[in-house]
């Protein structure tokens, strides 16, 4: 095994163990922007809510930055195309960037890192970085969604005479065009979300459209991260079940 080899695999058991705060995160991400529209950006409890929720989210995100650094130096899958690896690579870098950065943030919001000035600075620069990975996930989402688009038709042609939607294939590559349309969505929502934060258009993207946004995409991201769970749990049932069998068939064979 190559030290890239062990290193991915050491990396793999930390993002398992760090997922477990996830659903956390996402719930307390609604939290947060639900408050922030109830606000407007005008002093008072929801105001209060909205800072607090997202200084409590930082910690369930402390060295979450292993999960894209592990996928930064992950192979990718055979068959992508060049500018799509790029772009997913480039996602991974800004991501775990914005995550590190939000460490040290979170660090001068506590009082622990004493340089307010440049607390603030890093925590724009993380903010950037965030829109960055956004953005590289609208256009590889696009990519992707292109090349599902003209395998589905290409299947469809084949599939004249019969149902398509009985077909195991057809149907597969359906549920993946509609997971990454949501995905999209949620991409191109969060970018505006950045905009926001970052005060970058403050006429239009009011602390309010900003807490709406940032809303919505939590409640798309608590639906993913369900859909994960379940996918993992159902995973993990059948490696049990699979396993007692075979431990069952072993007795049997030694009686």
């Amino acid at each position: 095994m190559s030290t890239l080899d062990a290193t991915r695999a050491e990396l793999a058991l930390i993002v398992l163990y760090l997922n477990k705060a996830e659903a956390r995160d996402k719930i307390c991400r609604a939290i947060q922007y639900g408050s922030k529209f109830l606000s407007n950006g005008q002093p008072g409890t929801a105001q209060n809510v909205d800072k607090s929720t997202s200084l409590a989210r930082k910690v369930f995100r402390l060295f979450k930055f292993v999960n894209d650094l592990h996928g930064l130096i992950s192979p990718v899958p055979q068959g992508t195309p060049l500018p799509l690896a790029l772009l997913g690579k480039s996602k991974n870098a800004l991501l775990s960037t914005f995550l590190f950065l939000d460490q040290i943030v979170w660090l001068g919001r506590t009082g622990i890192y004493k340089n307010k000035e440049r607390t603030e600075l890093i925590g724009r620069i993380s903010l950037f970085c965030w829109m960055g990975s956004s953005i590289c996930t609208t256009l590889v989402e696009l990519g992707e969604l292109r090349g599902l688009s003209k395998s589905m038709k290409k299947l469809e042609k084949n599939l004249k005479d019969s149902d398509k939607h009985k077909n195991e294939e057809y149907c597969a590559k359906l549920q993946k065009s509609n997971e990454r349309t949501l995905a999209l969505v949620k991409a191109g929502l969060d970018i505006v979300v950045a905009v926001g934060l970052l005060q970058l258009a403050p006429k239009k993207v009011t602390p309010r459209v900003t807490g709406a946004l940032g809303f919505a995409t939590s409640f798309i991201s608590c639906y993913q991260a369900d859909k994960v769970v379940l996918c993992v749990a159902v995973a993990s049932i059948t490696t049990q079940v699979q396993g007692k069998l075979k431990w069952e068939a072993c007795f049997a064979h030694q009686a």
